[in-house]
């Protein structure tokens, strides 16, 4: 997915919203790898284990390949 793709823009609004900061902010600190305003809108527990998945790369390859995953970025995008 182009870091500049319509598809790209949808979802971080829809994750920007949710954690109470704009897009461009948002994607400004992931593209810097900067989460501490991102964790700090999160509930605890959702920031523990945001925070265990950035500590293994490995998690978020399995998350994000996940039939779960797939089908939550298709609704976001409005892709069939």
């Amino acid at each position: 997915m182009n870091n500049d793709s319509p598809e790209m823009k949808a979802l971080l609004s829809t994750v920007g919203k949710k954690l109470g900061m704009s897009p461009e902010t948002l994607k400004k600190e992931l593209q810097e790898g900067k989460f501490d305003n991102a964790i700090k809108n999160m509930s605890p527990s959702d920031s523990q284990k945001f925070q265990q998945a950035l500590a293994n790369p490995k998690i978020i390859e399995k998350m994000m390949s996940a039939p779960q995953a797939q089908a939550l970025y298709r609704k976001l995008t409005g892709e069939k």
